[in-house]
């Protein structure tokens, strides 16, 4: 029985990685047209909004969402996300209202066309690698979010494959207090199970998405930085279950 469900996770996940590369191709082609006519970037954002949804359908995966009400329509946020699978991103760009940016890895700017689109639409590569380009990136970003652009950032900087959290890193926290605007905790359950990280296999099942209360980042002014990334991880850990939806042993690989 097991070897049958996890063939069957295996087909479903091939199914649904060549539609990721031909929708992603197909959206990236129409974000950079699309600013040739309208340069804020607005209908190549709505154009990601259904490459997400479209996705989410393909995969079998319905999305459960909590704590919306914490959010104030036209309000700019530093949404920050545990992350444990590739469907993080999916769920997220899907989820989230308003217009957003993400703080992601140079490498995925650097993938054709995809990596044109990501640019074009105002997200921030960060190197990693090199600190000086990182602490330029970062602050390119403080400066979006002062402007009134939300961004997205995944604080553990990885795609994790541990049950518990991984320590936050410090750059996005310092980015995020220059910025001055509230920082959105979200638990983000079921992805672990659906596909982990290294797996192409993809196990249909539901994703649970909780908006967490804004934590200010002025209220952290005369304290030390590590108290502004405690208050977000607790948040995040206080409602993360790397377990959701089907207990432990919940991955497809």
């Amino acid at each position: 029985m097991d070897d049958n469900r996890h063939g069957l996770w295996l087909a479903h996940g091939l199914w649904f990685h060549f539609w990721l590369i031909i929708l992603t191709l197909l959206t990236g082609v129409m974000v950079i047209l699309f600013t040739l006519f309208e340069r804020r970037g607005t209908l190549g954002n709505r154009l990601g909004v259904l490459w997400a949804k479209i996705l989410l359908k393909i995969a079998h995966v319905p999305v459960l969402v909590e704590g919306l009400e914490h959010l104030a329509p036209g309000q700019a946020y530093v949404y920050a996300a545990n992350h444990r699978s590739q469907f993080d991103i999916f769920v997220l760009k899907a989820i989230i209202p308003g217009e957003f940016g993400w703080v992601a890895k140079k490498s995925l700017f650097q993938i054709p066309i995809f990596g044109h689109a990501l640019a074009i639409l105002g997200n921030i590569s960060i190197d990693r690698e090199n600190l000086k380009e990182a602490i330029k990136s970062l602050n390119q970003a403080a400066a979006l979010v002062q402007g009134g652009l939300s961004l997205i950032i995944f604080p553990e900087g990885t795609r994790a494959t541990s049950r518990e959290l991984l320590p936050f890193k410090k750059g996005v926290f310092i980015m995020a207090s220059k910025a001055g605007q509230p920082i959105v905790p979200i638990a983000i359950n079921g992805t672990l199970a659906i596909q982990p990280r290294g797996t192409i296999s993809v196990r249909p099942g539901p994703i649970q998405v909780i908006f967490c209360p804004p934590v200010y980042p002025q209220d952290f002014q005369r304290r030390p930085q590590e108290k502004l990334m405690d208050a977000v991880y607790q948040a995040i850990a206080d409602h993360f279950d790397p377990d959701y939806p089907y207990g432990p042993c919940n991955h497809p690989g």
